[in-house]
């Protein structure tokens, strides 16, 4: 079997388990938000923390108990690193440095798990447990709960009311990612994944002495770093390390475990929303994008230019053996279009175009299906826009779902639009101008650009993974990064709880003969044109300059 038809075969088998998945999770997701019943472990989770789940938020009071919350986290987890040194579990590692520790604590509060550090060489069992795994549950849920109040702006109507955050936070965790992650690290422990509490220990003999290797609760870690669309790495080689992830069996289920609460909770939205085929038209765009980049991947890394890559069956340079090319690109671009960061591959060794449809896919805001949470509520801003388009070309006032996109609406769309490419072009411009951020760079001309424009697309979409090619371990990267993911994560939150408020408090507008129909293929197909044409207006010139230069000239 050639791998062309492996890697047909593959992506087939993983529609079919997205799929399946779809309908049952999107309904139970819809309940758990819908439901006003609280379970008596929850009930606990509420006194304990002095919260009311019963009461209802306006968008501020919305705003202010999740921002208070990260803020807490964050600070709890850059004094967890700081402090390592005087832990138990700390495998005997020294404490974090103080820079590195607010972009660790920033990186994974904000859903990014950007890592400037060797996480073996690094972190010890009580970090990585009680820190970095927390984290990757929390922030998930923080994602999913603003998505859940922008949609209850669309289905409420004369209210300011959105939910309460905190009841969200909860479900979300306990209902939601608790069980989904219990049932996937069982199957990661099935295909050989590490989950254990071991030391550190000598492995084999090499030529120059022997290699060490620690042991931890890798399997428990790894199914919430891809279930959340967290990203972060138990060791530094991430999703490509065999005690993370030993063979295609596994690939493939954590390919499935990034994708399947993105894609499912189209159907939350459209159950939701009352309208299934609502749910459908966004579930389409982002399925039609995701299909494409795929298939846009495999034909770059595929194709056979010169003897090595003949004798290779592609592009295997920074591949795994035991992936090839088909099981890489699907991960590479799943990875990228969402918000997870995961890596089981290099992806500065890909080929020049390669390397710029990992970038452009987060550059689209990760959306197809995007981050956990993150994904649902991009595409909908994106939805605002391109009705406010659809519009503007036929002379109507704007409507989706029977709410008018007026002035203030399209205000709070547009500034969420414009947040992310500001600190991404921003800080990319200033890091190149510098002298002392450029010596962090392996490689010079297009290459060396695209490093560190990769670096800050990576962090300010609080996506996470790296060109590996970049020393970011330095205190300007640190320091901005750390800045960028904070920025990147929480001032777009403001405008989607700002613009769910003012959809909660209007009046539904009737449906009419001219009202544009948002749930068929039509409109499906001017959001698809509408999010390309904006991230290419966008990034285009950035990308000229790095990726397509490169891919041009090779």
């Amino acid at each position: 079997m050639s791998p062309q038809i492996a890697g047909v075969l593959q992506l087939l088998a993983l529609i079919a388990a997205l799929a399946l998945a779809y309908r049952p999770l999107g309904d139970y997701m819809a309940g758990v938000y819908s439901s006003e019943k609280h379970y008596r472990p929850e009930k606990w989770i509420y006194r304990a923390i002095g919260a009311q789940p019963s009461a209802e938020m306006r968008w501020p009071a919305y705003l202010r108990g999740l921002l208070a919350f990260s803020a807490v986290s964050v600070l709890f987890l850059y004094l967890l690193q700081r402090l390592q040194g005087a832990l138990p579990g700390s495998l005997g590692f020294s404490s974090i440095d103080s820079d590195q520790a607010f972009n660790t604590a920033a990186s994974f509060v904000t859903n990014t798990n950007w890592q400037s550090y060797y996480g073996e060489q690094a972190m010890g069992h009580v970090v990585q447990t009680g820190g970095l795994a927390v984290q990757n549950f929390l922030s998930a849920a923080v994602g999913m709960a603003v998505a859940v109040a922008l949609v209850r702006g669309f289905a409420r109507s004369r209210t300011g009311e959105l939910g309460n955050f905190w009841a969200d936070l909860v479900r979300g965790t306990v209902r939601i990612l608790l069980p989904l992650s219990v049932a996937g690290a069982l199957v990661l422990v099935a295909c050989g994944v590490l989950q254990n509490f071991a030391g550190i220990h000598e492995v084999g003999q090499f030529t120059g002495g022997t290699q060490e290797w620690n042991g931890g609760a890798v399997a428990s870690q790894e199914a919430i770093k891809e279930l959340g669309t967290n990203g972060g790495g138990y060791f530094n080689a991430n999703s490509a390390h065999p005690f993370e992830n030993p063979s295609p069996l596994s690939n493939l289920f954590e390919i499935f475990l990034i994708l399947v609460i993105p894609f499912a909770l189209t159907r939350t939205f459209g159950r939701m929303v009352g309208s299934l085929r609502q749910g459908y038209a966004i579930l389409g765009t982002t399925a039609v994008i995701w299909l494409g980049f795929t298939a846009l991947m495999m034909w770059t890394e595929f194709a056979h230019r010169g003897p090595a890559f003949e004798i290779a069956g592609g592009a295997m340079e920074g591949k795994e053996t035991r992936f090839g090319v088909a099981g890489s690109s699907l991960f590479a671009v799943a990875t990228t279009l969402t918000s997870t960061g995961a890596v089981n591959s290099f992806h500065s060794s890909y080929t020049g175009f390669g390397g710029g449809i990992t970038m452009l896919g987060m550059q689209l805001g990760e959306i197809a299906p995007g981050g956990v949470g993150s994904g649902l509520y991009g595409i909908l801003i994106m939805a605002v826009i391109a009705v406010f388009l659809a519009g503007l070309m036929v002379g109507r006032t704007p409507e989706y779902l029977g709410k008018k996109i007026g002035t203030r609406q399209i205000k709070l769309a547009a500034c969420y639009l414009l947040v992310t490419p500001a600190l991404v072009l921003g800080f990319t411009a200033v890091a190149l101008a510098l002298p002392t951020p450029g010596n962090s760079m392996t490689n010079s001309g297009a290459h060396g650009f695209s490093e560190i424009l990769y670096a800050y697309t990576s962090g300010a979409n609080n996506n996470g993974s790296a060109f590996a090619g970049l020393d970011a371990d330095t205190q300007w990267f640190n320091t901005t990064l750390g800045i960028a993911m904070l920025l990147g994560r929480f001032l777009p939150i403001v405008f989607v709880l700002a613009l769910a408020g003012s959809l909660a408090e209007q009046q539904p507008v009737p449906e009419t003969a001219g009202t544009l129909r948002t749930d068929k293929p039509l409109y499906a197909g001017l959001l698809v044109g509408t999010i390309l044409i904006v991230t290419g207006l966008t990034y285009f010139p950035a990308l000229a300059l790095g990726p397509l230069a490169e891919g041009l000239a090779s």
